[in-house]
C-alpha cells in the first residue's frame, strides 16, 4: 500500500503547529479509541444517542462492562449523557469525535482491502 495514495488532500491537514497540550490530549483521546468496545460504542452512537441497554445489545459486551467504557468516555468527556426517565441517554459530545471515529474505521477499511489475496 502506497502511503501517499492515502493521505487526505492539504487543507484538511491541522493548521498550525499543535503545542505540547494538544499533543497530549490527542495522545489521551487516541488512547481511548484504542479499546476495541470503545470504538464500537463511539461508533454506535455517531448514528444516533442511545441507552446503555442499546449500547450493550450494538457491541456484544456485558452490560457492567459497557457501563465501565461509558464513564470512562463521559469523563474524559467524549460523551454526553441526558436522562430520560430513569434511563440515560448518552450522544457524542460533538462532530469531530465523529470523523475521527469514522477516519479510523476507513483507515481499516483500506488495509483489509489492501491486503493480498491468497489462493
Amino acid at each position: 500500500m502506497s502511503a501517499r495514495m492515502h493521505l487526505s488532500p492539504a487543507h484538511d491537514a491541522h493548521p498550525r503547529d499543535p503545542g505540547e497540550e494538544q499533543f497530549t490530549l490527542a495522545a489521551e483521546v487516541l488512547a481511548l479509541l484504542g479499546d476495541r468496545t470503545r470504538l464500537t460504542l463511539l461508533h454506535a452512537l455517531s448514528g444516533a444517542e442511545a441507552d446503555v441497554s442499546t449500547l450493550t445489545e450494538r457491541c456484544g459486551a456485558a452490560r457492567p462492562a459497557v457501563s465501565q467504557h461509558l464513564a470512562r468516555l463521559r469523563l474524559a468527556g467524549l460523551v454526553t449523557t441526558r436522562k430520560e426517565g430513569r434511563r440515560v441517554i448518552y450522544a457524542l459530545h460533538d462532530g469531530h469525535l465523529r470523523r475521527l471515529v469514522d477516519e479510523a474505521l476507513n483507515l481499516a477499511d483500506h488495509r483489509v482491502s489492501d491486503r493480498p489475496v491468497h489462493d
